[in-house]
């Protein structure tokens, strides 16, 4: 299963990224769509279905966005391609990203991944 992190930044996304792989292991795939195409902050049709496309592993792919027109962008890509193994999760993006790369890290399938993202909402922190 792949996990594309949809961001305004390409730092974030990034920064995101490699802590995913960090406790997901290095085989997870993981793609980083932040930013502009030109490299600034925004979000980009292209990078979000590049992401898609080399994530997609067979196993499905969960697109976490982390604000506004994120999930616009992803939504119009989705529209554009639909999956029904491509899913948007609307979930908090460092919390539910992470949430998502520990279940799938133990080879559970995309809908576990979802619901895992999905729960890290109500998780509180103190």
């Amino acid at each position: 299963m792949g996990i594309v992190l949809v961001s305004h930044s390409a730092e974030l996304a990034a920064g995101l990224r490699e802590l995913l792989l960090q406790v997901g292991g290095q085989s997870l795939a993981v793609e980083a769509a932040g930013g502009t195409d030109e490299g600034g902050i925004g979000t980009s049709y292209d990078l979000v279905r590049a992401a898609i496309e080399k994530a997609d592993g067979g196993a499905g792919v969960l697109v976490i966005p982390d604000l506004g027109s994120s999930v616009l962008t992803a939504r119009v890509v989705l529209d554009d391609r639909p999956a029904p193994d491509v899913v948007i999760v609307d979930a908090p993006f460092v919390e539910g990203a992470m949430a998502a790369a520990v279940i799938a890290g133990t080879g559970a399938d995309l809908a576990a991944a979802v619901a895992a993202a999905e729960e890290a909402r109500d998780v509180r922190k103190l």
